[in-house]
């Protein structure tokens, strides 16, 4: 759980690492103030600590339904707005979230841009306005991700090359080999 606090925090739940925290940077380059959490336990502790006004919820948490997360977040504080997003697009899940309290329903992949629109926060893009920055590569998404593992391994090599099931010195090549810094 990320703990930079501001008033009326977006809240970020998806069990997804390397996808929340993609879409939480996003969001920040757009000035929000956003909390993360990887699971419900995770979503409903940050609710009860920080003033949060906004909620993504993933609609599958590791198995866990997003829906059933946006009953409580809402019984705890019922001012939330609630985003629902999904890689399992229905009907019937859509018209679902939205009669329990989702004031929009996203399919992924979306960009903060898209998410923002869903909450009236920014205004829709025009026909002859550019489209928004290009996503992030997918070498820039795997150099990101192993980053993550061998910062959760303290830097070790051997135990972070086990964890992404890859040979110690494959890993080591990827370190060698810096992306581009995409803005």
């Amino acid at each position: 759980m990320d703990s930079e606090l501001a008033p009326g925090a977006l809240l970020l739940v998806d069990d997804n690492e390397v996808f929340l925290h993609t879409l939480a940077r996003a969001l920040r380059r757009y000035g929000e103030p956003v909390l993360t959490a990887r699971d419900p336990v995770e979503a409903l502790a940050c609710l009860d600590i920080n003033p949060i006004g906004r909620a993504v919820l993933d609609l599958n948490l590791a198995g866990e339904s997003g829906i059933q997360l946006m009953d409580k977040l809402l019984e705890r504080a019922p001012h939330l707005q609630v985003v629902i997003l999904t890689g399992y697009a229905s009907i019937a899940t859509a018209v679902e979230a939205v009669k329990r309290g989702a004031c929009n329903y996203l399919c992924k992949p979306v960009t903060a841009g898209e998410v923002l629109t869903a909450f009236g926060s920014v205004p829709a893009p025009q026909a002859d306005q550019p489209a928004e920055t290009v996503p992030l590569s997918v070498k820039r998404l795997e150099w990101e991700h192993i980053q993550r593992v061998l910062a959760e391994h303290h830097g070790n090599i051997s135990s972070a090359a086990r964890a992404l099931k890859m040979h110690r010195r494959t890993l080591q090549r990827k370190l060698q080999k810096r992306p581009a810094i995409e803005i």
